[in-house]
């Protein structure tokens, strides 16, 4: 891999096309046009690449409760990483997108959560992939059937119970992981309700990555948490629980390991509201 945990350059990916114990996956997807991910993919994907649905696939259907992109059943989810080769603590997953890992975090996340730690993002995406002239191809894989069998870490995950009981003791950072505006209120382009859970700081999941979304130095990435200090524990989340998963990420780059996702994230507590 790299000198840096949880990513993986293009170039290192292109010398890996061919290895039996790494799997491609495209996160590719839209907001706004939840079929154009799996649209884009089925035109033009990495060589080898299979493709997961952030509605389909990486989450459950919405209901009452839960937010807009509940967690998956673990055991269907780990259906369909056995489906495409995804051997338990045997094969290297590397995930990408082209929305500055916002799609691709999720899956790094939960393969974490499904107790898999052979799990990467691809730095600067599709897009660097792209731009290097690197093989892209229409041609859909065939299913590689291997077992993958969970091992749930519950640990990582908060709902709104341990959030509402914890949020305000010192020992507990709240982390909103939206752009500022949406933050503090002045826009809301999705959910019913503006505004953020009382008692949250703001890191934008948008500074983990430069504009063309390649992932920022290590120090940089410390750098940008100093002033949480030593909190015990830090909750995340940020509207559905999708793109809090890219400060998860950026967390761990840190060297920071008390992340933990509040995977109903806003849309899950103004459900309560």
């Amino acid at each position: 891999m790299t000198d840096i945990p949880f990513v993986v350059s293009c170039e290192w990916l292109l010398q890996h096309l061919d290895d039996s114990q790494v799997v491609i996956v495209d996160c590719r997807f839209s907001l706004a046009d939840p079929g154009l991910g799996r649209q884009q993919y089925q035109e033009s994907h990495i060589s080898g690449a299979y493709y997961l649905d952030l509605n389909k696939d990486l989450s459950n259907p919405v209901g009452e409760r839960g937010g807009r992109h509940p967690l998956p059943n673990p055991i269907e989810l780990a259906n369909k990483l056995s489906a495409i080769g995804v051997g338990s603590q045997k094969t290297l997953v590397v995930a990408y997108d082209d929305s500055r890992l916002a799609f691709a975090s999720r899956l790094w996340w939960l393969l974490r959560y499904l107790g898999h730690e052979q799990v990467a993002v691809l730095n600067g995406g599709f897009s660097a992939w792209k731009k290097a002239e690197y093989p892209v191809t229409d041609v859909i894989p065939e299913p590689r059937i291997v077992t993958f069998t969970p091992d749930l870490q519950p640990q990582m995950v908060v709902d709104i119970s341990v959030v509402r009981s914890q949020k305000d003791s010192q020992e507990v950072t709240l982390v909103d992981s939206r752009e500022r505006e949406r933050y503090l209120g002045i826009r809301e382009p999705i959910d019913k309700i503006a505004g953020h859970i009382p008692g949250a700081v703001n890191y934008a999941w948008q500074e983990v990555t430069d504009s063309a979304g390649f992932i920022l130095p290590q120090q940089e990435q410390r750098q940008r948490w100093l002033e949480l200090g030593n909190t015990k524990e830090i909750f995340v989340y940020c509207g559905s629980g999708v793109t809090a998963c890219v400060n998860l990420l950026s967390l761990e780059l840190a060297g920071i390991h008390t992340g933990k996702l509040y995977a109903g994230s806003w849309s899950d507590w103004i459900s309560y509201m």
